[in-house]
């Protein structure tokens, strides 16, 4: 359980929390002591002992955080790999699919993140295959019935935004998965904002590709992230390109491996793949219900806070809903609402229509300001932020 107590200790072993309120999780949230502890202490190890040299001596440390990060989502080791970025993790496997041929077709949800759109986009325009969007429930949700009327014979890939950046919900990529797995169909799910606010069971959702950040809600390091390519879908992808430990030349044949290090270099962060592991199992030991059921009470009185101030909307959608907490000030830019916040020492994001494409262009917007919380932030900071953001509007009506 999350204490008072404990998270009075949490926040104490979280230095920038004694600096300004964080509401920017959603982005990168605040990292705790160990983890910035865990990557100095081996670039140290490194500037003594030789980066090859000091990367064999936590051979064992990187063993545990596989194992670790695997058990996290309900995976086997050998169906997770690390990378430095979660997009161009997904972008790699991706581009591992059969190629598209024309008159083929891929479903997203309409929330779908634009990095994932573009990839998507570029390779559906050479090959002459679309790109459609799976229509809405009344939440604004993605509609697994309305998915399944659209599955058919030239449906080569399914791909859902699990937790969507602009907009607050949470959309089940269960039943999204049970649509893709009835039809046979590759299922990809984009969990940057799900890892370390929800628990992950990957074999519930039924996904055959799963990606997520290291730097969010589980508070590691930039330039971390994972994959998880389910087993036997890994025979079905042949990487764009390969190197001497994901596809060796052995007897002058390539010899590719059978696990989903498929998609990681010979060359790795091995200090920020430390922190992410310590992250990792911080998380483990708070426990990722409570953390999310933390998170929960704050996002509701966040919303309900915001929902009472005249000129301002929150733009959040659906009926199940995460601690990403979207809205806007009449009169007001995004990314000046973001500015007046930060000269109060509060840090919320500002996001515009290449995040979520189709979901923002359907809804309307342009921009949206993004308070995401974390289990570490108080009622007190929520009730300091919606304070000022009732000052900044009350600037909108005068």
């Amino acid at each position: 359980m999350l204490t008072d107590a404990k998270i009075d200790g949490l926040r104490n072993d979280t230095p920038g929390c004694a600096q300004r309120s964080h509401f920017n999780h959603a982005g990168a949230s605040l990292p705790p002591r160990r983890v910035t502890e865990a990557i100095v202490g081996h670039l140290m190890l490194e500037s003594t002992r030789g980066p090859m040299e000091a990367a064999a001596l936590v051979a064992h440390e990187l063993a545990i955080l596989r194992t670790n990060a695997a058990k996290f989502i309900g995976a086997d080791e050998g169906e997770v790999a690390f990378g430095g970025s979660g997009s161009a993790l997904w972008g790699s496997v991706f581009a591992a699919l059969p190629q598209l041929r024309s008159g083929e077709r891929i479903l997203i949800g309409r929330q779908e993140w634009g990095g994932n759109v573009a990839s998507m986009q570029r390779a559906a325009s050479h090959a002459g295959a679309s790109i459609e969007t799976i229509p809405c429930a009344e939440d604004g949700s993605v509609d697994p019935n309305a998915l399944s009327a659209m599955i058919d014979d030239k449906v080569r890939m399914i791909s859902l935004t699990w937790l969507p950046a602009n907009g607050g919900l949470i959309n089940d990529a269960e039943a999204i998965g049970r649509v893709a797995n009835a039809a046979r169909i590759p299922y990809f799910v984009d969990a940057g904002q799900a890892l370390g606010q929800l628990p992950i069971d990957v074999s519930r959702i039924g996904c055959d590709v799963l990606k997520a950040a290291g730097r969010k809600y589980v508070r590691g390091p930039r330039g971390t992230a994972l994959v998880y390519v389910r087993s036997n879908f890994l025979e079905k992808l042949d990487p764009s390109f390969v190197d001497v430990s994901s596809g060796p030349l052995v007897n002058g044949k390539v010899e590719l491996r059978k696990d989903a290090r498929l998609f990681e270099t010979s060359e790795a962060p091995i200090s920020l793949l430390l922190g992410l592991g310590e992250a990792l199992a911080l998380a483990s030991e708070l426990g990722v219900e409570a953390i999310q059921a933390r998170i929960a009470r704050l996002a509701t009185r966040l919303r309900d806070g915001l929902k009472r101030i005249p000129a301002v909307e929150v733009r959040d959608l659906g009926e199940k809903q995460s601690g990403l907490v979207s809205f806007t000030v009449e009169g007001i830019s995004a990314s000046v609402v973001r500015r007046r916040l930060a000269e109060k020492s509060i840090s919320i994001g500002a996001n515009g229509v290449p995040y979520t494409p189709f979901d923002m262009t359907a809804r309307g917007l342009q921009e949206i300001a993004r308070a995401s919380v974390s289990y570490f932030n108080t009622a007190g900071e929520v009730d300091g932020l919606i304070h000022a953001v009732e000052h900044i509007a009350k600037d909108a009506i005068q």
